[in-house]
């Protein structure tokens, strides 16, 4: 299927989500309707669709070079990946010891790699909402301002974990660092 554009009113089976119909088409997916999970967005090239009854089918209208489409199913897969952010070297192999003022209970060890990723996956959240926030378009700029605003907190609370990044650039950056 990836060299054919079904089109709207393709009946394709999902091993998923069951029958559906081809009810809208994009550059890389199909939009499908299906009888008990609704309408899906489905990668063109799914290896969970078979096609059952072909409607309207065309070459692929769009023309592009092998790199993007290479470069689009990266992008797909991988959307969810981040920069990677390296430890600083000191804290390698390293953990974090969270202990109670209670003595009788156990003391919680956790790799601080483990701990480190956690702050990085929250930060590159943080800048996604950003984005959002950014692109929102209901929000007027003041409401985007004022949250903002609070996303610029939360980086400042976070700039206690500064000393566990390899590279300054990285750091979290607060109120007074942004020059603001």
């Amino acid at each position: 299927m990836d060299q054919l554009t079904l089109g709207i009113g393709t009946r394709l089976q999902h091993t998923q989500f069951g029958p559906g119909v081809i009810v809208g088409v994009k550059y890389a997916v199909y939009l499908i309707s299906f009888i008990h999970h609704g309408v899906k967005e489905i990668d063109k090239n799914d290896p969970h669709l078979d096609e059952i009854i072909p409607e309207n089918v065309s070459v692929e209208l769009e023309t592009s070079s092998d790199a993007e489409k290479s470069l689009l199913k990266i992008l797909q897969l991988w959307g969810g990946l981040t920069e990677i952010v390296p430890l600083g070297d000191k804290w390698k192999g390293g953990a974090i010891l969270l202990q109670s003022g209670d003595k009788s209970i156990k003391p919680k060890e956790i790799p601080i790699d483990v701990f480190f990723h956690k702050i990085v996956m929250a930060r590159d959240r943080l800048r996604v909402l950003e984005q959002q926030i950014n692109g929102h378009k209901g929000l007027s700029d003041e409401d985007k301002v004022n949250l903002q605003q609070y996303i610029t907190r939360i980086y400042g609370s976070f700039t206690t974990f500064n000393v566990l990044f390899k590279n300054k650039e990285q750091w979290f950056i607060g109120e007074k660092g942004s020059g603001e």
